[in-house]
């Protein structure tokens, strides 16, 4: 109930009002107000089935459906005013990028690197979305895909940090990928990793554009297995999860089609998590946020795309 008044100080959309205790009664009052006591009502996001259930016993002559996927696709392409508060986060994301190459030291704990991150966007009025980070030393790896709860393990000399991050700007994320080698150049093979995710980035950046396809982005990234190597975590997904949300054609999860077609102002990560094999424990992932414009894409990160060597 003490989410209401910001509710509705946020909203764009005059009725705003508590769900209640009980919501199946809240929602069947709304429905009275508005005399719609039979048809098709749509559902979206998550709702427990006991509340189904009891809409459909308080509310015997309404049929519901999952409308989810209706909300989600208007969700897809997104507005000038929505594309305005990506930038903003695109750019406070960057910002955090550039405080952990200044900040992040050997000795430090792992744990640590989350303070750094947010330090770098909270004055300026952003949130955290995501900070996935993971270490580990580059002559005997053990992780290659950033974590989603940080360890406490001590952060040494020769490691590698691997990042996800995410700032966000009033309901809006920017995403980023980059390699950090810790106060010493990247080895042979993480050399490779490197040079192998940052030519799959862009060649599937190439590809973007309005009206390109899934498979368009899939022979883009057929590069990785073609130099030796696979993907862990997802090749692409929509900004906020949206779809699509694929893997290369050797690692597909999921139910996405190759026939799919991007459109102007859609906005994707494009997140090559590039690995040595299936275990996941040799890697590093390289990526951002993309806005797919009528002729191709509209980087909405400034942070070089290179291998950061920090910490001396």
């Amino acid at each position: 109930h003490n989410h209401v008044p910001n509710a509705r100080r946020v909203a764009i959309t005059a009725d705003v009002r508590w769900a209640g205790p009980w919501l199946p009664d809240t929602v069947v009052a709304a429905l009275h107000t508005v005399r719609l006591h039979e048809g098709l009502v749509g559902l979206a996001g998550a709702w427990p089935s006991r509340e189904v259930d009891a809409l459909k016993v308080l509310l015997h002559a309404v049929g519901f459906a999952d409308a989810s996927h209706i909300v989600r696709d208007l969700r897809m392409v997104k507005s000038t005013e929505e594309l305005d508060r990506l930038r903003i986060a695109g750019r406070l994301t960057d910002a955090s990028m550039r405080a952990l190459e200044r900040e992040v030291r050997p000795g430090m704990r792992e744990h640590e690197l989350a303070a750094i991150v947010e330090g770098a966007y909270l004055r300026e009025g952003g949130t955290n979305a995501i900070h996935f980070m993971a270490t580990t030393p580059m002559r005997a790896p053990r992780i290659g895909v950033p974590s989603q709860v940080p360890s406490s393990r001590t952060i040494e000399v020769g490691d590698v940090l691997i990042t996800e991050i995410g700032a966000e700007w009033w309901g809006y994320a920017g995403q980023i990928h980059r390699a950090y080698a810790i106060g010493a150049e990247p080895t042979d093979t993480y050399r490779r990793l490197h040079a192998v995710a940052v030519e799959a980035y862009e060649r599937i950046a190439g590809v973007l554009k309005d009206g390109a396809t899934v498979a368009d982005v899939l022979d883009a990234a057929e590069v990785i297995e073609e130099r030796g190597f696979t993907v862990y975590d997802d090749l692409l997904h929509g900004t906020s999860q949206l779809p699509p949300i694929i893997q290369t054609r050797r690692t597909r999860r999921g139910e996405w089609r190759e026939d799919f077609v991007f459109r102007e102002h859609m906005v994707v990560v494009v997140q090559p998590n590039v690995v040595t094999d299936g275990s996941g424990r040799v890697g590093l992932q390289v990526g951002e946020t993309l806005h797919v414009t009528k002729d191709g894409v509209e980087r909405l990160h400034d942070y070089p795309m290179r291998f950061i060597v920090c910490g001396s």
